[in-house]
């Protein structure tokens, strides 16, 4: 808008006044602007799509002195627009409420739902992954993706809860007669996605919100403060030199680069006046004078502040540890450094972490020999217990990877500053040309030591349901917080999940902004192995006895994690929608009985549509 009328200004010298004449078209927005000057009056008409420049569309000058009626150049306007694509989705008594079908509409899909009488229309691809969102489960107005979790409010498209960024386009929906009509905008069509309107910096604003930290977390608490109309400054201080990605992707793609799996790109940083200042590293944090120290000693001043610095990966008092080509995979450089190491090489993998693990998927085909050592009997136990980690373990084997279990590591030894052995805890020596430390992360905090803010022994930051710290003004999210898990009676939490990052930045900035907002939201996350993803949702520590259904060895299984008489977590391949609808109903309150799976791992679902 301001370079649109700036754009008149430089033919009209007098003060402008603008008239808005909003004509709302799913994704674009028209906007009359009506200038008056010396030289006439003047109405230029103005598309906005989002992450686009205005485009002019039609243009009107007047004599001076003279009307020039923008209502009716819009009129003129819209009759020359593209006709609504429609079609018939169904018959009125075809879908019951909680019903829900994917209705094909020009080269595109849409998801209908009927809801207490009423149809919605919104697009049927996640805004993540592109899943089919009619294969996933639906419950009180809120759409959850069979694949990673997202869910999507069918009224209004917006997305709810995580992982991805954008929501959903929305359709009109029509009752003729006894059929239901599903319309849209052509222009709605040629994309999937919908990113919400943002606001941008005003000068006069002189609040400023720091976000310390460079992954999704922070990346969710810049946009939703935009999109909830701050105005004051957003700046996002991280040691990463580059701009938020999508970190899951990096033990699954390992050559990948970070432009290439970038969240945003600079330029949409730019259209919403979001800053981002990489290679800054924050060393301190003065809560009583509200500023945050810089290396280099330079400092900046914050209204409110968001801690959101991750995880840095775990690593080990051993002999050998800083040979050359003893890696962490944290950053796209460390996962191409690995990638290129490992051609034809022996590789080592020190744990049997979701990591570790992808990392083996990713080099099985690349690497000359690659073996998995790991303190545990079988990997990912803790989560998925001994029956699946056995599944796994085969998955592996089969596939010429090499394990040893029960053991750790006790030295690494090398030859002109090169690695060339690990020697295993029970002195088992392997050849190694380039070993993996997969064996998690510990909370990247110490620059918090000194600031005063509660931090529980292992270095987790503890908040509350917003997202509070204990120092006024001072969030924290991700990774590095322990804060009440609702579906764990509330009791201080940590949950490392992708998903949950990104929920945790959107609660951080609602209450930021005064906007009294607690946490709910249920753990989810997945992997992959071999084209094979599980899906798992809640929160199973201390889980003790474990249900499974289906074939191991086909494999189709959905696995019921209980505690007492309650289902804690669900896991699952090749067995969808059933984790994400476990999500949905753990999200509404609702119990799963460990009596209600023990014969049908279904039996529960039809209470989706009585929430």
């Amino acid at each position: 808008m301001d370079e649109a009328r700036d754009s008149c200004a430089n033919s009209y010298d007098s003060t402008l006044t603008v008239v808005h004449w909003p004509f709302v078209a799913e994704t674009t927005l028209f906007c009359a602007l009506t200038v008056t000057g010396k030289g006439g009056t003047s109405v230029q008409g103005l598309n906005f799509s989002p992450r686009q420049e205005a485009q002019p569309v039609f243009s009107t000058t007047g004599s001076p002195g003279s009307d020039v009626d923008a209502t009716r150049s819009f009129s003129t306007l819209s009759q020359g627009m593209a006709p609504a694509v429609e079609v018939v989705a169904c018959k009125v008594d075809e879908l019951n409420d909680g019903d829900t079908r994917e209705v094909q509409i020009g080269d595109s899909t849409a998801l209908l739902v009927k809801d207490k009488g009423s149809y919605y229309a919104v697009g049927n691809k996640c805004t993540h992954y592109g899943a089919p969102l009619a294969k996933g489960a639906y419950s009180k107005g809120v759409v959850r993706c069979p694949w990673h979790g997202a869910c999507f409010n069918v009224k209004t498209g917006d997305i709810e809860d995580f992982p991805g960024l954008d929501s959903l386009p929305v359709f009109q929906v029509e009752v003729r007669g006894n059929e239901v009509v599903v319309k849209a905008d052509p222009e709605a069509l040629k994309s999937t996605k919908r990113v919400k309107a943002m606001s941008r910096a005003d000068p006069s604003n002189k609040k400023t919100f720091v976000i310390v930290g460079g992954g999704v977390a922070a990346e969710a608490c810049a946009e939703t403060l935009r999109q909830e109309g701050f105005t004051g400054q957003v700046l996002v201080l991280t040691k990463e030199s580059d701009l938020p990605y999508d970190r899951p992707k990096l033990s699954k793609a390992m050559t990948t680069t970070a432009d290439a799996i970038a969240l945003r790109n600079k330029d949409f940083y730019s259209s919403c006046d979001i800053e981002f200042r990489t290679g800054t590293e924050v060393t301190g944090v003065d809560t009583a004078q509200k500023k945050v120290t810089l290396a280099g000693g330079d400092t900046v001043e914050y209204e409110a502040l968001l801690v959101a610095t991750g995880g840095r990966p775990r690593t080990m008092p051993i002999p050998g540890q800083e040979l050359e080509n003893v890696c962490v995979l944290r950053t796209p450089d460390d996962a191409n450094r690995i990638a290129e190491n490992s051609k034809g090489k022996k590789v080592v993998i020190i744990g049997s972490s979701f990591i570790g693990l992808e990392v083996a998927v990713y080099m099985h085909k690349k690497a000359e020999s690659v073996v998995v050592v790991s303190t545990s009997k079988v990997p990912l136990q803790l989560v998925f217990g001994p029956q699946i980690g056995a599944w796994v373990t085969k998955l592996h084997e089969d596939k010429g990877v090499k394990f040893y279990f029960e053991r750790g590591i006790k030295e690494f030894v090398g030859e002109n500053g090169k690695l060339k052995q690990a020697v295993l805890s029970d002195g088992t020596v392997l050849d190694a040309d380039i070993c993996v430390l997969g064996i998690g992360v510990v909370p990247a905090t110490d620059f918090l030591k000194e600031s005063g803010i509660q931090m529980t022994q292992r270095g987790f930051v503890t908040v509350d349901k917003h997202m509070k710290t204990s120092a006024g003004g001072v969030f924290a999210a991700g990774d590095i917080v322990e804060f009440p898990l609702f579906i764990n009676d509330d009791q201080q939490s940590n949950v490392q999940h992708w998903q949950m990052a990104h929920q945790h930045g959107r609660i951080a900035a609602l209450n930021m902004l005064g906007k009294s907002t607690a946490i709910r939201s249920v753990p989810y996350f997945w992997t992959v192995m071999y084209g094979k993803s599980i899906r798992y949702t809640g929160y199973g520590p201390g889980y003790d006895d474990i249900v499974v259904h289906g074939d191991l060895s086909a494999p189709q299984f959905a696995a019921f994690y209980t505690k007492g008489d309650k289902v804690v977590a669900v896991a699952s391949l090749a067995f969808d929608p059933i984790v994400s609808q476990a999500a949905s109903l753990m999200e509404q309150g609702q119990t799963i009985l460990k009596s209600d799976i023990m014969e049908d791992p279904k039996s529960w679902v039809g209470r989706l549509k009585q929430c």
